[in-house]
């Protein structure tokens, strides 16, 4: 199997335009048409890491962190960054990371932690907007069915649980092509009325291409009239944290205990105790302090995630429960939901989960 195989694959599941605009998820090293021996999975990629993916024999390393955030502007082994991107590039490893595009989709890292803590109808935290755009066109009564049906067909009209969504209005369009047309309808240069429905349907931003290929294949007109907008919508399947309902609820320190075993964690940093039962429970993987405004809004309970500096407790203002059970904790299972959702869609694929453990922080109890 090609690289780009794999690649395509994990980009149509967190495509790589929901990342954040810091953020450098995709492919760091590596080319697309290399045939893949095998992947190893990991939250980061270190010098281990490599070393782990040489001895076993696999080409390709899937991790959660990009080994590069910045750009490099030399390559001479004096950091462990420079390490890495060397050994790969030497021993031919592609190095692949699934970063904040897979904290933004619903089934990614927090919707991994919601998993794991049994929270009922979880939903996204902060829907991301800016990743819609609608499509409107024209085009004649009788041949508006065969081009709405290949609009849908190509990714067009989704929205949420439904499909082949549109709204069609009836009008005129007026036109007069010169001697060098060859219309549709009409005569050259004599100004043609012709009844037309003005079709318009939403779209993902990354299937844009796709769509307007669609258009153009399936639109009788030589000349094609359409516009493109892209919408302030917000995809409430999309974006950073997610919230959710515990089945029963549970007093603070019964909580703790529960979220230390589920979440398999060491130390729990978290504010005061509140003197209430905790149901509503907003995550986030990774660092997640930016998004305590939207628990606060949300009326979640306890808001779980790491990095929370010491002065950003106090925002809390004894509204909700801040758990900070740290950035690697909350994100240690990402690299598993990585392998399963890799395993069920190439099943007889070589693939496998790294045995490091490559958390920087060490406690000492």
């Amino acid at each position: 199997m090609k690289l780009a195989v794999l690649t395509r694959f994990l980009e149509s599941y967190a495509p790589l335009n929901y990342q954040e605009d810091y953020d450098n998820a995709g492919l760091i090293v590596g080319q697309a048409e290399m045939e893949v021996t095998g992947v190893l999975v990991a939250l980061d990629c270190t010098e281990d890491i490599v070393d782990e993916a040489m001895l076993h024999g696999f080409n390709v390393i899937v991790t959660h962190h990009p080994i590069v955030f910045k750009g490099l502007k030399k390559l001479n082994g004096k950091s462990y960054i420079e390490r890495v991107v060397m050994k790969a590039i030497k021993n031919d490893i592609a190095l692949y990371a699934i970063h904040t595009n897979l904290d933004h989709v619903h089934n990614g890292v927090s919707g991994e932690i919601c998993k794991r803590l049994g929270l009922k109808n979880p939903r996204i935290l902060r829907p991301k907007a800016n990743l819609l755009k609608k499509l409107v066109t024209f085009c004649p009564h009788a041949q508006a069915p065969q081009l709405r049906a290949a609009l849908f067909h190509a990714g067009a009209g989704q929205i949420s649980d439904y499909s082949e969504c549109s709204f069609n209005s009836d009008g005129y369009g007026t036109f007069k092509g010169n001697d060098h047309t060859n219309a549709f309808v009409g005569e050259k240069n004599v100004l043609h009325e012709e009844p037309e429905v003005r079709i318009e349907t939403i779209f993902l931003a990354q299937d844009e291409r796709r769509i307007i290929v669609a258009l153009l294949e399936n639109h009788p007109y030589e000349e094609v009239a359409y516009d493109i907008y892209s919408l302030d919508n917000k995809m409430q399947q999309v974006g950073a944290g997610m919230v959710g309902w515990l089945e029963q609820g549970m007093d603070a320190p019964e909580f703790l205990s529960f979220l230390k075993d589920k979440m398999n964690v060491q130390v729990i940093r978290h504010t005061q105790a509140l003197p209430k039962k905790i149901r509503r429970v907003a995550v986030c993987g990774g660092s997640g302090s930016f998004l305590l405004p939207d628990a606060l809004a949300a009326n979640a309970d306890v808001f779980i995630t790491g990095d929370f500096k010491y002065h950003e407790f106090f925002d809390a203002d004894k509204k909700l429960m801040i758990a900070d059970i740290g950035h690697f904790e909350s994100e240690q299972f990402t690299s598993n939901l990585l392998v399963e959702i890799i395993q069920e869609k190439f099943p007889n694929f070589a693939i496998r989960l790294t045995e490091h453990n490559t958390n920087p922080i060490n406690y000492f109890i």
